[in-house]
């Protein structure tokens, strides 16, 4: 009979996750403490699915099988469930067998799988989801294989495994089709993984910003207070789905508040509700999400505040939150949340605090604090700029910037996706989607916190080591245009949402005043842009005169770009005309409409009515509309069809699938990598040209969106990695190397390698590094030098006077035994003696530039491969360049020309040009090395001297640990901070 094992609960397979219809549930393991939720799932279960899962009818399970189903080792018989409302609704096994079949201990390495879910909840991917944990949990007790029996009639069940993208084969015996899964991750796999990730988590954002019934939980009894704002700004926006109020403290005979229904509690409600917005003391949520958890909400918007953003108590309290929530499949904005819009007129939701809602525009804005979207808001209305969506996470609890990234990148109504963040709970994970998200439409990000250390407070999250330049290096090599303020963040998106992508950084600059015209041309050389000599109109400069000047510079092959400049026109009186901002704008648009391809932006000083003629769009200019006032609808028909009218934006994807239907029999087939850069047309203006009031913010975006377009043209050739460096790599013998040195090491920290063993580990991979032989007196260095050859180097290993060659701990091309000797007297003389300084010997290096090369794990960005120049600027002006790991020849080419120093490189003042395809190889090779070996947490090269033809390898360090968990490789799982 079996017994309880006396293997510990294995605590971390517990996990949340996102279905495909959106919702959550959790996934953990059988304990003996759950036979009564085994047996009430059973009974829910149809007779259809019982015989799928059985092979023959079995009505209900007996004491002897729930006693089976309940009691596992956690090593050669695991069970895990899901479970929804501390329900399960789904249930998968694993048996270790031997070859025969039969049950079987380690180190058998296959195992029987089976899965039963209850009918009510097949089609939301729940067996896909399943079958991802089960399967890293088998790969964790050494388990590679897995093996199911399938009855052929069971097409959902054979899809499921189909479709994981693992390696398998399959057989028809005795009447069932037998399935084997190798375990491994593959490529296929992954994209597999990640392909539902994007669908579900997308569609969890969507579920929220696209309610049909919205129930504000906390409405007051008499106007003001937070929740009466709320429910007001709801109707005020004309939102088209129901709207109900909700208060325990409303009377009993209370029907109606501001002419929607009221109610004591949601459970009252007689109708589902798609999303409450909790605006009630934080002692209260926990009730509150009960009440909505029962009723069958789909998600909260929790704009309480109290929770960690006020101190332990309150990120326990907050962590509570969380885990109430999800257990009744609901996703959460907050707590501590300003609210969220969506303009789509489909919808026209504003379950937010602001006071004053955004048009409808192609906008995407997210914020992590109520205060800066607020700002923004303002800023965006104020300047014509409309919104698709505005979300404001407060502390991001739960739903957080990627999962809003996962729903732009599939949102038709995007176009450009702008967000302020003050932490990144996953740079890996941020740095992906960013990536595959820029490569269709641009993604902006102005990060505050940069220099605290920390995380603000309120926001529970990882706190990354590497500095704030480091992640911007990253931010842009995925795409991401990293701007440092959120008046930049609003210039940007105000370009990029309204005008064509350049097709260079050539610049017409033309108006009617000198001096805005030099100020222009300054700031485009500044950013490095190709302007060309402003083109003076003179201050008599009329509309038109504007508008046939731009008209010309947009026609003319020789520009990408113009940069308009405009001070106010004064006539022969002396006077300005008030009615010239609205004229001058008309002309600009014409101009524009006349010869489109090209971005514009508009300089001015002072000219009233000008942006607002700019930011008009067909059919009138924008109205400063009053506050709550619902936006216009469109000319088209209520009744039109969802696609919106052609042209569409190109930024946008040219027709994301529609969300899975959570009825939908089967897992859909996954697409091809979801990761893979795209190349779509320019995006089309929209009629609005943007307006800036200095030149400098004008000049600004536009580089921006150069940089920005220059990125998306080379992403859509991903760079490679050339196979010709596997003729020097030895990854097998490298990886038992690494399995000796680290032997049983536990310390996180790791150990470092010796001189010997760095070279061999180095060598491995093609990366021979110049031998050091010890000298610690004068007669060692001499036998040293014979040994290697002179002439040769006398240096000290000392860590405080390493690479020193300033402060004399570096005599250069000793040539004979008498120099030898004279240097290693005079470093023993002046700065220490033999035991304090560690002298060594080293054969002389080809004359060239000294560089310095490194590898470092973070644990939340990865590996992050770093090149500077040795000395002062790297150590002094932190003149770095950073890829992440794995690096192409694109990136590594990039990262050697990104430097400032990079000149010295290229043939500087008439110096020879160094080997740079060397260098480029060296990197990728030392990208190789870690991103093969996770055990190898730094790697240093320094110096290494880049001669004319070829580079040495002089110094290197090595230090190794066990390898850091890689939560992107795993199963998919909402991260618990």
């Amino acid at each position: 009979m079996e017994t309880p094992s006396d293997h510990a609960y294995p605590g971390h397979w517990e996990a949340d996750v996102v279905l495909r219809d959106g919702g959550t549930a959790r996934i953990r393991p059988i304990t003996t403490a759950d036979a009564e939720r085994l047996v009430n799932f059973y009974e829910q279960v149809s007779d259809e699915s019982k015989y799928y899962r059985f092979f023959a009818p079995y009505p209900r399970l007996s004491d002897r099988d729930v006693h089976r189903f309940t009691h596992h080792d956690y090593v050669d018989r695991v069970g895990l469930a899901v479970t929804v409302g501390g329900e399960f609704i789904a249930t998968v096994r694993y048996d270790r067998i031997d070859e025969r079949g039969l049950p079987a201990t380690a180190p058998a390495d296959e195992a029987e799988v089976a899965f039963l879910v209850q009918d009510a909840h097949q089609g939301r991917g729940v067996a896909s989801a399943l079958l991802e944990h089960i399967a890293a949990v088998a790969r964790e007790r050494g388990i590679r294989r897995f093996a199911a029996e399938v009855l052929p009639a069971n097409n959902k069940m054979i899809k499921v495994f189909r479709d994981a993208g693992y390696t398998q084969k399959r057989s028809f015996e005795d009447g069932s089709v037998r399935l084997t899964l190798d375990l491994e991750p593959t490529a296929e796999s992954l994209a597999v993984q990640r392909g539902r990730e994007q669908r579900a988590e997308a569609r969890s954002v969507q579920r929220l910003l696209t309610p049909g019934s919205v129930a504000v939980v906390g409405t007051g009894r008499v106007p003001g207070g937070v929740g009466r704002t709320v429910l007001r700004n709801l109707l005020d926006a004309g939102f088209t789905g129901r709207v109900y109020a909700v208060n325990h403290a409303f009377a009993e005979d209370l029907r109606a508040l501001d002419g929607v229904p009221a109610f004591r509690s949601v459970e009252l409600i007689g109708d589902p509700v798609d999303l409450a917005v909790l605006a009630v003391p934080a002692g209260q949520v926990p009730e509150a999400v009960a009440d909505c958890g029962r009723h069958g909400v789909r998600g909260l918007v929790v704009l309480s505040a109290g929770y960690a953003e006020s101190g332990p108590e309150g990120l326990e309290r907050q962590r509570e939150l969380v885990r109430q929530a999800r257990s009744y499949g609901m996703r959460i904005i907050g707590p501590n949340a300003f609210g969220i819009i969506n303009t789509a007129e489909a919808v026209r939701l504003n379950a937010s605090l602001a006071p004053q809602p955004p048009d409808q525009g192609r906008i995407g804005l997210f914020t992590q604090s109520g205060a800066i979207g607020i700002a923004l808001l303002s800023g965006l209305y104020r300047r014509g700029a409309g919104l698709s969506s505005f979300i404001s996470a407060g502390n991001r609890a739960d739903v957080s910037g990627n999962d809003i990234l996962q729903y732009w990148y599939e949102d038709p109504d995007t176009d450009v996706a702008l967000l302020y963040l003050e932490s990144i709970g996953n740079p890996r994970k941020f740095t992906r989607l960013a990536r595959r998200t820029a490569a269709l439409k641009p993604v902006v990000v102005v990060k505050g916190a940069r220099h605290s250390g920390s995380a603000p407070p309120g926001h529970a999250v990882p706190v990354t080591r590497i500095p704030d330049a480091t992640v911007s290096a990253l931010l842009r090599q995925a795409g991401v245009i990293r701007v440092d303020t959120v008046t930049e963040l609003v210039d940007a998106g105000l370009l990029l949402a309204s005008q064509p992508l350049p097709a260079g950084p050539r610049v017409a600059i033309l108006g009617n005043s000198e001096s805005l015209g030099l100020l222009t041309y300054d700031a485009c050389l500044t950013e490095g842009l190709r302007p060309s000599p402003p083109r003076d109109l003179t201050t008599a400069a009329t509309p038109e005169d504007f508008r046939a000047g731009l008209a010309m510079a947009l026609s003319d092959p020789a520009f990408d770009a113009v940069v308009v400049t405009a001070i106010p026109y004064v006539g022969e009186t002396g006077t300005t005309d008030p009615a010239n901002g609205g004229a001058l704008g008309t002309a600009l648009r014409e101009a524009v409409a006349s010869a489109p391809g090209k971005p514009v932006a508009v300089v001015h000083v002072e000219i009233d009515g000008l942006a607002e003629a700019l930011a008009a769009v067909e059919g009138g200019a924008r109205g400063p509309a009053a506050p709550g006032t619902p936006p216009p609808r469109p000319a088209s028909a209520p009744n039109a069809p969802a696609e919106p009218p052609a042209p569409a934006d190109p930024t946008a994807p040219a027709e994301p699938p529609a969300p899975a239907d959570p009825t939908a029999p089967a897992e859909p087939p996954a697409p091809a990598d979801p990761t893979a850069p795209a190349e779509p047309p320019a995006p089309a203006s929209s009629g609005r040209i943007p307006a800036y009031p200095a030149a400098e913010r004008a000049v600004r975006a536009l580089a921006e969106a150069v940089r920005y377009a220059q990125w998306r043209r080379q992403s859509a050739e991903p760079g490679k990695v050339p196979e010709s460096l596997d003729d020097a790599i030895d990854e097998s013998a490298a990886a038992a190397l690494i399995d000796r040195l680290l032997g049983d090491t536990a310390d996180p920290h790791g150990v470092p390698l010796g001189a010997a063993d760095t070279r061999e580990l180095l060598g491995l991979y093609g990366i021979p590094v110049r031998p050091t032989l010890p000298a610690a007196g004068p007669d060692d260095a001499v036998a040293a030098a014979d040994r290697l050859g002179y002439p040769v180097a006398l240096k000290t290993t000392a860590p405080h006077l390493r690479h020193r060659s300033d402060l004399g701990g570096v005599r250069l091309d000793l040539a004979d035994e008498a120099q030898l000797r004279l240097a290693h007297h005079e470093l023993t003389e002046t700065l220490g003696g033999p035991a304090e300084l560690r002298p060594v010997v080293q054969a002389m290096a080809p004359r060239g530039v000294d560089t310095v090369v490194r590898a470092a794990i973070d644990a939340a960005a990865g590996a992050v491969l770093s090149f500077g120049l040795a000395g002062a600027p790297s150590e002094l002006l932190g003149d770095l360049a950073h890829r992440l790991v794995p690096a192409t020849d694109r990136d590594v080419a990039e990262q050697i020309r990104s430097i400032r120093s990079a000149p010295l490189l290229f043939g500087w003042r008439g110096s020879a040009p160094v080997d740079t395809p060397a260098l480029e190889e060296l990197l990728l090779r030392v990208s190789r090395l870690v991103d093969d070996h996770p055990e190898i947490v730094s790697v240093t090269l320094e110096p290494v001297v880049v001669a004319t033809r070829g580079l040495t390898v002089l110094g290197a360090n090595v230090r190794l640990a066990p390898p850091p968990a890689r939560d992107d490789l795993g199963p998919r799982r909402l991260p618990s901070y």
